[in-house]
C-alpha cells in the first residue's frame, strides 16, 4: 500500500470515520461473546437455544479456536467481529449501536480480501442481512441446512 493512501487510512481510522479491523484471538472472546449476544437479541425470529454463559464457552472454547476472526474497533472497542472457517463466513456480527456506519463492509471487506470465494448461510427472515450481502455481490446458490435453530436459510455464495 502507497505511504499515502496508508497515511490517509490511518486518519481516517483516528478520526473513527473508519473501524480498525484487526486480527482477533482468545482474549477477544468475552467482547465477542457479547457482540454475538447483543445481535442475535435483536432477532425476535430465533428461538433462545442457550444461556449468555452457555455462549461464552462456546465462543472461547469452540468458535474462536477454529475460526480465523477479524475483529472491528472504535475508539479501541470491539464493534463487530468476523469468523471465518475455509471459504465459509460462519459469522459477522456487529453491536446493534454501530450498525450503518461501514463496519459490516469494513468486515466484509476483510474476509473477501482473505479468501477467493465465500460462502454463508443467512436465515431467509434475515432480510437485512440478505439485502446486505446481495449489495455486496453474494448470489443465493441454495438453501436447507440443518441449523439448530431449525428455521429456513440460505446459502449465499460471492466469488472475486
Amino acid at each position: 500500500m502507497p505511504t499515502a493512501r496508508l497515511g490517509k487510512t490511518a486518519e481516517l481510522i483516528r478520526f473513527e470515520t473508519l473501524p480498525l479491523v484487526r486480527r482477533g484471538w482468545s482474549g477477544d472472546a468475552e467482547a465477542i461473546t457479547a457482540i454475538f449476544w447483543a445481535a442475535r437479541s435483536r432477532m425476535s425470529y430465533l428461538p433462545a437455544l442457550h444461556t449468555f454463559e452457555q455462549t461464552r464457552w462456546w465462543v472461547a472454547n469452540i468458535m474462536a479456536p477454529q475460526s480465523e476472526l477479524w475483529v472491528a474497533e472504535m475508539r479501541g472497542v470491539p464493534v463487530g467481529f468476523a469468523a471465518l472457517q475455509g471459504d465459509w463466513l460462519n459469522h459477522l456480527y456487529l453491536d446493534p449501536a454501530h450498525q450503518g456506519q461501514g463496519i459490516g463492509e469494513a468486515l466484509l471487506a476483510k474476509a473477501k480480501y482473505r479468501r477467493r470465494e465465500l460462502r454463508l448461510h443467512v436465515f431467509e427472515q434475515n432480510t437485512g442481512a440478505r439485502a446486505f450481502y446481495a449489495r455486496h455481490g453474494f448470489t443465493v446458490v441454495g438453501g436447507g441446512s440443518d441449523n439448530e435453530e431449525g428455521l429456513p436459510d440460505l446459502e449465499m455464495r460471492w466469488r472475486r
